[in-house]
């Protein structure tokens, strides 16, 4: 499994993939806490599968979704990147790849062979991409096979990481959250509404996710026009905190 030749990570388009252009950034940095606070946070659990996903559209999931399972294949983890928003995929666009076939490819038996549908892309990190469009996301995500796929990759590789669609407007990340061992919650500044984190917040929790805390993204830092805050980043905020 996940043997053919690695891509060149291409980053022009969509997502701007810190990790990989500004390695030495504070932007970088702060990914790395994010991975660090996440461990922690799941320190009780066997933390192989992890979906991110936010309240609504436009929070920045996919941006941390990429750029975490870039740090965690850097520390030497095993890590499939798996474009869950069947409805919505951004990530082929951000490792510049064709979406002819991924995981909508793979849950509806239009695959014979699961390495089609995922890209090696560079040391210890693999990519599927969401592939087209499928008529039926939710029913996809939510069947027995998208728990066969999650569990036959956690014997070959040590972490996937599901971009998954935003809680509120559809249920995809509903019938996704008893499916992975932890979830978090990407809330954007200035975009997010505090009654929509509530809302999703609880949806997550009534969908048996063990929702391990959130990240605050696009934190303005009006001392440095143009960088992100939680000192130039993103802040990792524990579920358990008020």
């Amino acid at each position: 499994m996940f043997k053919r030749k690695k891509q060149a990570v291409t980053t022009t388009n969509a997502i701007n993939l810190t990790t990989v252009n500004e390695p030495m950034s504070v932007i970088t940095e702060q990914i790395k806490t994010i991975r660090t606070n996440v461990n922690f946070a799941a320190n009780d659990v066997n933390l192989r599968t992890l979906m991110v996903t936010s309240a609504m559209l436009g929070e920045g999931k996919s941006t941390v979704s990429a750029n975490l399972a870039v740090e965690y294949a850097k520390e030497g983890m095993k890590v499939l990147l798996v474009d869950g928003d069947l409805r919505r995929p951004t990530i082929h666009k951000t490792f510049g790849l064709v979406n002819q076939r991924g995981l909508s490819s793979w849950l509806a038996n239009q695959v014979d062979d699961v390495n089609d549908a995922i890209h090696p892309i560079m040391d210890n990190l693999f990519v599927m991409t969401s592939g087209p469009k499928p008529p039926n996301p939710a029913e996809l995500l939510g069947g027995l096979k998208m728990t066969d796929f999650l569990t036959t990759a956690t014997r070959k590789l040590d972490l996937v990481i599901v971009d998954a669609p935003p809680v509120l407007p559809v249920t995809d990340s509903q019938l996704l959250a008893s499916k992975v061992d932890g979830t978090v919650l990407v809330v954007r500044q200035n975009v997010a509404q505090k009654a929509a984190v509530r809302d999703a917040m609880t949806t997550l929790k009534r969908s048996k996710a063990n929702l391990l805390g959130a990240v605050l993204n696009d934190v303005q830092d009006h001392s440095h026009r143009g960088y992100y805050g939680y000192q130039d980043g993103y802040g990792y905020y524990n579920n358990e905190e008020k």
